[in-house]
């Protein structure tokens, strides 16, 4: 922001005569803040008003210091953070040319910043995920591993669960107003139950509709009246995708003279399926049009719920009107807050991130998406449950346009934002969070060894309950009812239909190893028995 012309405080003259004769080589300005350095003389020259060697040494050391701490002033930047509800990965045209979805401000921020193509969600659900990004934290570490408040059992009963995110975190919104920034929420929260876990009691300055549901239930649902209670209504027929779109442009306006964090978490995609009737015509016409209607829509899945009788199925086409219109209508909210962005003459100084909370819902609920070529959905820890769309920009430091192929996961983006913005670190808060700034740089590598994943619940979406570890290529999947594992290499089968523990008998050892040693870590909890003299189920060595 600085010309690195600009000097400070002293100012180099040697031309000047005093009225005691030659002037001396510095001279105070008590009324100047900036002006021009002296002209630079050519190599081997000197001026005979040239101050001592050793002092000018010094005042060198003291202008490169100055302009230091002013480089370090002017690199302060704003946040920009869009969490999306429920949208695959293989939803919007940066990680997928041929969707059926429409989504040009997505891909518009993808192309002005780093794409990472393995990038997951900490928790194949949301709430889970969600606190992780607060956090930096594994959510198992608080018995957060499945959405508030569920409680479904299946053949045994699920671990138990903590539907709160604890006041004594200190959320990432909480780090940043201790730099000094202004904090905003708006949109699905899903945190905790009751008021006092809500956004304005976790850092947030300014909350526009986050509270205990996960979805917009109200009596409009996407529509007005909302019926929430950290949320008015606007006029008829206002959309509420596009209604946060402009709380958060507003913010954006009202605090483009001092550094702000604004959380825009939409509600959209989750269910109730609900879009603008004329956008769900347009993708009714354009199915027609491409000839989805006449191609299949779903294959069988695993069914593991014994309460459900029919099969299985999980979509494998993309062609939902309702659910495209969706998708739409989110894409134009995003694109809205980075013209606001851009208005605000902030591009240049503003981080700007963008993710789901887990994969696409694809086996129950409507199944309003497909995953493919990645298995199953939202609720499985499968790749099509997990593994996310994950953009960050930041200007300055990414290049336009540019993919990472390291695996990364939620639990990162607390410690990258605070080294982005130069504000400390806190490694006692972000736990499982490791900065990915050296990505954004163009490194390829991070010091970690591995990545996790525990979901001790059968999920409403069919979900197995199981852990994972993500080590290099090599995945490995462990059934919490019987134990039993799966080993993919994902780089050769992203799809993971190509068991391989049989072959594989000695890396299976080494990655289970390493996934009990962590469920130890951060004292993961598992399925019990639904009566004292029934079935036990399955338990790791040791416990």
């Amino acid at each position: 922001m600085f010309a690195s012309s600009c000097w400070l405080l002293i100012r180099l003259d040697p031309g000047v005569e005093s009225r005691h004769g030659r002037a001396p080589w510095w001279q105070p300005l008590p009324d100047a803040t900036f002006f021009s350095p002296p002209s630079i003389l050519p190599l081997g020259r000197s001026s005979q008003h040239d101050p001592p060697p050793c002092v000018a040494s010094f005042m060198r050391l003291l202008v490169c210091l100055l302009l230091s701490t002013l480089t370090l002033t002017a690199s302060a930047k704003n946040v920009v953070f869009f969490l999306v509800d429920d949208l695959g990965r293989m939803d919007v045209s940066p990680y997928n040319p041929d969707t059926f979805y429409e989504t040009p401000n997505i891909q518009r921020l993808a192309a002005s910043g780093m794409m990472f193509t393995n990038g997951y969600a900490a928790n194949p659900v949301c709430s889970p995920t969600r606190y992780s990004i607060q956090t930096g934290k594994y959510p198992t570490r608080v018995m957060a591993t499945n959405f508030f408040s569920g409680e479904r059992e299946g053949k045994f009963k699920p671990a138990p669960l903590q539907d709160v995110m604890p006041l004594e975190e200190v959320t990432v919104a909480e780090a940043f107003k201790e730099g000094g920034y202004s904090t905003f929420f708006a949109g699905k929260w899903h945190l905790g139950p009751t008021e006092e876990f809500w956004p304005e009691h976790q850092g947030y300055d300014v909350n526009k509709g986050g509270f205990s549901r996960g979805g917009p239930y109200g009596p409009g649902k996407y529509f007005v009246p909302y019926g929430n209670p950290r949320l008015e209504d606007g006029p008829k027929g206002e959309h509420l995708p596009m209604r946060l779109a402009r709380e958060t442009a507003d913010f954006i306006q009202a605090h483009k003279t001092q550094p702000f964090f604004a959380f825009l978490a939409f509600y959209s995609v989750h269910t109730p399926l609900v879009a603008p009737p004329e956008l769900v015509k347009k993708y009714e016409e354009k199915a027609r049009r491409l000839g989805l209607d006449k191609q299949p829509e779903f294959a069988p899945e695993e069914q593991v719920l014994p309460d459900v009788k029919e099969p299985r199925q999980v979509r494998i086409l993309q062609r939902h009107a309702v659910y495209a219109a969706m998708v739409e209508s989110m894409d134009t909210a995003v694109g809205k807050v980075l013209d606001a962005i851009d208005a605000a003459g902030l591009t240049q100084e503003t981080v700007v991130c963008f993710m789901s909370d887990n994969g696409g819902l694809s086996t129950s609920e409507g199944s309003p998406t497909s995953n493919l070529p990645f298995r199953t959905g939202k609720g499985w820890v499968y790749e099509g449950g997990i593994r996310e769309p994950f953009i960050i920009r930041a200007p300055g430091v990414t290049q336009p346009g540019s993919t990472c192929d390291v695996p990364v996961i939620s639990t990162d983006f607390y410690p990258t934002l605070l080294a982005l913005c130069d504000q400390p670190l806190k490694p006692a808060q972000h736990l499982d969070g490791v900065s990915l700034v050296p990505l954004l740089q163009g490194g390829t590598s991070l010091d970690r060894e591995a990545l996790y994943w525990h979901y001790p619940h059968y999920s409403n979406q069919g979900g197995i309950p199981g852990g994972a570890i993500r080590m290099g290529d090599w995945k490995l999947f462990e059934r919490f009812e019987d134990g039993r594992v799966q080993l993919y290499n994902l780089k050769d089968d992203v799809g993971e239909k190509n068991d391989l523990s049989y072959a594989e008998p000695n890396r299976v050892k080494d990655l289970r190893a390493k996934l009990h040693a962590w469920y130890r870590q951060v004292d993961a909890r598992f399925l019990d028995p639904k009566s004292p003299d029934g079935p036990m189920p399955w338990r790791p060595d040791g416990d």
